[in-house]
């Protein structure tokens, strides 16, 4: 399993000193620099001033919470953010989806768990990759772009990782599993398969010219997704 480098700076913003204190820890021990925030506000002023390569976030954080900080943030960045919540409802997982999130963990967890994901969620496609143009769309993996008759599709990281993974492995078919597997490169003990659900649904309606009748990105009901070029 191959490290990011270790000088990627990774933010915690988390109310409780103790969750702090120890996932920073860990996050040191694995090689990162880390810098801390106990409350969305002051995070958003530091991450404008001093940006990171990734950002763990608590939900429930005092004054401005989590999913405010969340919604901010994305306005003009797509750096990585891990969510940590309390609660581990479907509705609430895929809220945050929607909004942009990488990544959650569920509180209590494990410290060494959320090094695992850190790593997984910084992990790049190699600069060595090739373009591929597919469907219509020009997919490079070295700018991490799509266009469409010279036209930008804006991607999430994710978004791109899925797209550029359907796009080398036409006609195949893929269940939530497997690309829990190859594009999130986790555990799926560690995911909601909703994760997936929410990511394709997503990429369907930036590169299908009518995403409620997708004909490139469409479901293999019964099994899962697969690429028609």
């Amino acid at each position: 399993m191959s490290t990011p480098a270790p000088t990627a700076r990774i933010a915690i913003v988390d109310d409780e000193a103790m969750v702090r204190d120890v996932t920073g820890r860990y996050l040191r021990d694995a090689g990162y620099e880390v810098v801390e925030y106990d409350d969305g506000d002051a995070a958003l002023r530091g991450l404008r001033a001093e940006p990171v390569d990734l950002v763990v976030l608590d939900v429930m954080l005092p004054g401005r919470n989590g999913w405010e900080v969340l919604r901010e943030l994305r306005v003009g960045s797509e750096v990585p953010v891990i969510m940590l919540t309390a609660r581990g409802g479907e509705a609430e997982r895929v809220g945050g989806l929607e909004l942009g999130a990488d990544d959650y963990v569920t509180k209590p967890f494990s410290p060494r768990e959320l090094v695992a994901r850190v790593r997984t969620v910084l992990r790049r496609l190699p600069s060595t990759a090739e373009a591929v143009e597919v469907a219509g769309l020009a997919i490079d993996p070295v700018a991490r772009t799509v266009h469409r008759d010279d036209e930008a599709i804006d991607l999430t990281r994710r978004e791109f990782d899925l797209l550029h993974h359907f796009a080398t492995h036409p006609g195949e078919v893929f269940s939530r599993t497997d690309l829990l597997k190859a594009v999130w490169e986790s555990s799926p003990e560690w995911q909601d398969p909703s994760t997936v659900t929410v990511h394709v649904r997503r990429l369907r309606s930036k590169v299908e010219r009518e995403p409620s009748s997708p004909v490139h990105l469409v479901t293999q009901w019964g099994v899962g997704y697969r690429f028609d070029p």
